[in-house]
């Protein structure tokens, strides 16, 4: 099994980048898939999800209107495009697939997002 993310790296305030994640060794579209944000010196926080069909999203309040997260089943990808990016949404961005009765669940290793000017 794996998660791989791509995308991350630095940017200015208000910029935009388009995280992925591949997924690879399970059945991806039987997975709720997630994005997760550790920023320095907390915890990891739910950024936003996506059910298996990708017809049902969630956001945390803070990213509302900013992030989008989508899925390509045919492609086992999911995606975080972020728009208008501020200095708080620096973190290690990380992609999570969980099982339908939340029993297994899978983690990528991670990709970092610095924004700064």
């Amino acid at each position: 099994v794996q998660l791989v993310e791509s995308g991350g790296g630095l940017v200015q305030p208000g910029g935009s980048l388009r995280l992925s994640c591949a997924a690879s060794g399970f059945t991806f579209s039987r997975y709720l898939m997630s994005w997760f944000r550790q920023a320095p010196g907390k915890g990891r926080e739910l950024v936003a999800r996506l059910s298996e069909s990708g017809r049902l999203t969630d956001y945390a309040d803070s990213v509302k209107g900013r992030f989008t997260i989508s899925r390509d089943n045919a492609k086992n990808t999911v995606s975080l495009q972020i728009d208008d990016l501020k200095p708080e949404d620096t973190a290690i961005y990380y992609c999570n697939a969980v099982d339908a009765w939340g029993k297994i669940n899978y983690w990528g290793q991670g990709t970092q997002v610095t924004v700064s000017s």
